[in-house]
């Protein structure tokens, strides 16, 4: 069975998860840049999902 989870609940959990266990570093940083940036929909948006799916790809192909 697929299970399919969107990129904004999956980066709004681990947001959540950040943010509660205090932890504070580049990585929290980037979750949270790429959470904002999800969530708004800006013009941004749209080259950012663009890299994201091309490191989904990317990594799809390592396995």
């Amino acid at each position: 069975m697929i299970v399919t989870l969107s990129a904004v609940a999956l980066l709004g959990v681990l947001a959540f998860v950040l943010l509660r266990g205090r932890y504070v570093g580049p990585f929290s940083a980037l979750v949270l840049f790429l959470f904002g940036f999800f969530t708004a929909g800006t013009g941004a948006a749209t080259t950012i999902r663009a890299v994201c799916r091309a490191l989904a790809e990317a990594a799809h192909q390592l396995t």
